[in-house]
């Protein structure tokens, strides 16, 4: 009998067309095709690893998440069908600009809004960087959940090392399981990057969003703030 991932497979190179290959590493892919009959673009992901997240964003909607559409499986080889977020991600701004206090504040209020359902059905991002941020117009989109796993009270530490470095919170080292404060530590990170372009450990912003990039990062998870609802209140 046919499995589910393989007959998804089949029926993408019949009926889509491979516009251009996005990401490509040792773990997955993610592409952008085109329905041939409709025209209609999306994101194929496949990737090795946990679906579980994917899973679970099946039953959400959230303009500051992309709508996930199908997950298959078949061991450890995960496939996803996605919304295309079409825009400009963090990352690529960021070369041309620094953001204002202004609109950092404003884009940082939209990721924690999509961190806020993710936290609330119990996962955790785990890569919150620019790269991971669409700038849809005035909506900021977070994206790409690969390394997001859900947080998992009988285990002492992560089953495995995922993260981007300068974003990565220490937890993410092994030191301890990741949870919501996790994120809030590359908020935090995000915040400073936006604002002077550089780790706060280089360059601290000034004022009132420095003190809170302080806070965000701080070594001990428990220093943080307790959840996105209070940094969305003090931004």
């Amino acid at each position: 009998m046919i499995s589910i991932y393989t007959w998804l497979s089949n029926a993408l190179q019949e009926e889509y067309e491979l516009v251009r290959i996005l990401k490509e590493s040792p773990r997955g892919s993610v592409q952008l095709i085109r329905h041939n009959a409709t025209g209609r673009r999306l994101i194929l992901r496949r990737f090795t690893g946990n679906p579980e997240v994917y899973r679970k964003l099946l039953d959400y909607t959230c303009p500051n998440l992309p709508t996930v559409y199908e997950v298959a499986v078949e061991g450890s080889k995960v496939l996803t069908l996605e919304e295309f977020v079409e825009g400009d991600t963090m990352g690529f701004l960021l070369q041309e600009a620094l953001f204002s206090p202004e609109e950092t504040r404003k884009i940082v209020r939209q990721v924690c809004k999509a961190l806020w359902v993710l936290h609330s059905i119990g996962a955790v991002h785990r890569d919150v960087k620019p790269e991971n941020i669409i700038l849809r117009g005035d909506e900021a989109v977070l994206i790409d959940f690969d390394a997001a796993r859900l947080h998992k009270p009988e285990h002492d530490n992560d089953t495995q090392i995922l993260g981007t470095t300068g974003f990565a919170a220490p937890e993410q080292y092994g030191l301890s399981q990741s949870d919501i404060r996790t994120d809030i530590y590359s908020l935090g990170v995000l915040i400073n990057v936006m604002l002077t372009g550089q780790h706060p450990s280089k360059k601290l912003a000034g004022g009132k969003m420095g003190r809170i990039v302080d806070r965000c990062t701080h070594v001990n998870p428990q220093h943080r703030y307790r959840n996105v609802l209070r940094l969305m209140e003090v931004l």
